[in-house]
């Protein structure tokens, strides 16, 4: 078989391929993929078909892309995995975010108030089949957070924990809803 330089080569018992850049009777010099040259005798070479090259412009891209969205299929969605994990309800319960001033108010008054309003926003939370709720009660004392953690106590399909401490810091309780209770 006769080879010119620029001709495209592969050996016949490895996996090389290359370009031929000199002929020198049976031998035969070619420049492999990688970039080295490689001296083969021509029996021990076969010619391959120049590969054409496919040229795609962006604006061909992103038209076929658009026809290929038209097409009718819609994509699902999938919220990231962040994002299903977060609460889907928090509850301050901070003593400035359920009154408009606290005077008159004793200790004992401000607590019930807060208790109260946690033991009502978890039964909505029931009612409304929502999983996860945050329970915002600042650090403070811990008076709070006790009394909460004896409320969330008294019930059995749910479980609470600290809340995500990167957002809530310390002062933040989580509760999972279990929606089918045994």
């Amino acid at each position: 078989m006769q080879f010119e330089p620029g001709d495209q080569v592969e050996t016949l018992d490895d996996i090389i391929k290359g370009k031929v850049t000199a002929v020198s009777g049976e031998q035969v010099t070619i420049e492999t993929d990688t970039g080295f040259p490689m001296v083969f005798p021509a029996s021990a070479l076969i010619k391959v078909p120049a590969r054409e090259e496919i040229r795609v412009s962006n604006y061909d891209a992103a038209k076929v892309k658009g026809i290929k969205e038209q097409s009718g299929r819609k994509k699902k969605i999938v919220p990231k995995a962040k994002a299903r994990n977060l609460p889907k309800m928090e509850v301050d319960l901070h003593i400035h975010q359920l009154v408009p001033s606290t005077k008159g108010m004793s200790n004992f008054d401000m607590l019930n108030l807060q208790l109260d309003t946690a033991k009502r926003q978890l039964e909505f939370a029931m009612k409304q089949r929502i999983q996860k709720v945050v329970f915002i009660h600042g650090k403070g004392a811990g008076v709070l957070e006790e009394e909460l953690k004896y409320l969330f106590g008294r019930y059995d399909n749910l479980k609470y924990y600290d809340a995500d401490y990167r957002k809530y810091g310390l002062g933040a309780t989580e509760v999972y809803i279990f929606q089918n209770p045994k």
